[in-house]
Parts: structure tokens; sequence; C-alpha cells
């Protein structure tokens, strides 16, 4: 199982633009094969002490997958191709984590 963490930088402004298309698109990514879970987030609030604030123009999109296989297919499907089209213009730039557990003695989330 391989974690994902991917934040993405958005043009100020356009978060609830860029998630009203995120959400047409996770039930069909909920379907993919090897998907165990996808979902985009923001800034939990009220703030805790030590919480690091990622800001009204960020998403971080929290994904789990049975396999690099998996995540590789998903990236290149045909509905993943058109939500980027539809999000270029609120999108400024992503970072991508992709993340194993950190040994066999881990629980499986």
């Amino acid at each position: 199982m391989i974690h994902v963490i991917a934040t993405i930088d958005l043009n100020p402004g356009t978060r609830e633009a860029f998630l009203a298309e995120f959400r047409k698109v996770v039930p069909v990514v909920l379907e993919e094969a090897g998907c165990l879970a996808y979902a985009p987030t923001v800034d939990a609030e009220p703030a805790i002490p030590g919480q690091f604030l990622i800001g009204a123009d960020r998403v971080t999109v929290v994904e789990q997958w049975e396999s690099i296989e998996a995540l590789k297919a998903h990236g290149a499907a045909p509905h993943m191709k058109a939500y980027r089209a539809a999000v270029k213009d609120c999108v400024r730039g992503m970072e991508l984590r992709v993340l194993s557990p950190a040994g066999d003695d881990q629980p499986a989330l």
C-alpha cells in the first residue's frame, strides 16, 4: 500500500471552483482498481496550537492506493485528464508526496 499527499497551490480566490470540479471526479476515482481512499482536505477550524495552516489558496488531497502501479494508472486515466483540463485555470502548482508505510510492524490504515 502507498499513501499520497498532494498539496495543490491555487490561484487566489479559486478554491471553491476547484473543489466543485474535484468533487465531480471523486466518485469515479474511488471506483478505480486499487484506490482505497481519495479525498480533498482544507484547514480544520478552529486551529489548535502547533497546527501549520495551509491557507485559503491550498487544498491537500489525501490518497491511499494498493500499489504504485494503481497510482500510475490513475494519473493516466481519461477522467483525470479531463479533470486537469477543467481545473487548469485554478491551479498554480502542486507538491506530490508518495509514501509507503514505515515498516512491516505498522498496521494498515
